[in-house]
């Protein structure tokens, strides 16, 4: 777990309010707290969101939890009057020098087949939000190349404020999101093979892992267990959609981005 040792002020944007500390490994972070304005389970969303994409192996920055101490918070003038409470919060490693993606700066990414995996976890989650605020996705230039970082998984689930049964009207439904970005790279950059590795580790998502996973949120974001349950219920029958939800974005590619030698995804 990290521990924070600076605050250095908050960000520029974002509806929770998110700040920027330096952990103790020396390196910056953005920090969503606890008692932000939409409540502690924005950051079981983003933890979940997290590690399922660490699974996958995506292009999301490290991230993690992140302990705020007492004594920093009440040195801390501004977090002091907004009643941060002290304990686990939510940290994503900050990108500098990064811009926004969009349609006019997609070629550059040496990394877009990943967006396949981004996407197709997106769909399992319902998260609309990563089109809808085009600050989700970042390009960033590094040693080998322009490269797009996917951050914020706030909107899993599709909102923060979730509930059991918001979750079982969500299981059956498949809406296929191609705003923004994502139709730019389904129409003219991803192929159908694309989501075949992401489709494969989906697939082999034992009820076992997703339980482990889910019980791993911190209580103070997630305190009842009946809620751990439905999410992890929640998650077990995405996983078996997984394969009918790549059919409906695969469906959206070009036939002249499709493979000729037969390597398509069933």
């Amino acid at each position: 777990m990290l521990a924070a040792i600076e605050h250095l002020g908050a960000t520029a944007r974002g509806v929770t309010s998110p700040q920027l500390f330096r952990a103790d490994d020396g390196r910056v972070y953005v920090v969503k707290l606890q008692n932000n304005r939409l409540g502690p389970k924005v950051l079981a969303n983003e933890y979940i969101g997290f590690r399922l994409g660490e699974a996958l192996g995506l292009c999301f920055p490290p991230s993690g939890v992140i302990k705020l101490e007492e004594g920093l918070l009440k040195r801390t003038r501004r977090l002091a009057a907004a009643g941060v409470p002290p304990g686990r919060h939510f940290a994503c490693r900050y990108l500098s020098g990064a811009e926004y993606l969009c349609r006019h700066n997609v070629a550059r990414a040496v990394n877009r087949p990943e967006m396949a995996g981004v996407m197709l976890l997106d769909h399992l989650a319902h998260n609309m939000d990563r089109t809808l605020n085009r600050r989700n996705l970042l390009l960033r230039r590094e040693a080998h190349g322009w490269r797009i970082y996917a951050i914020d998984n706030s909107h899993f689930f599709r909102r923060a404020l979730w509930t059991e049964e918001t979750l079982r009207r969500l299981t059956p439904r498949v809406r296929v999101n191609s705003h923004g970005v994502y139709g730019t790279l389904l129409r003219h950059y991803l192929r159908p093979e694309d989501f075949a590795p992401y489709l494969a580790k989906v697939q082999g998502w034992r009820d076992a892992f997703l339980a482990e996973l889910v019980a791993g949120v911190p209580v103070e974001w997630l305190p009842h267990e009946g809620e751990r349950q439905a999410v992890a219920a929640f998650l077990a029958a995405r996983r078996d959609m997984a394969a009918d939800i790549v059919t409906c974005l695969a469906a959206l590619i070009p036939d002249n981005h499709r493979a000729t030698d037969g390597n398509k995804v069933e």
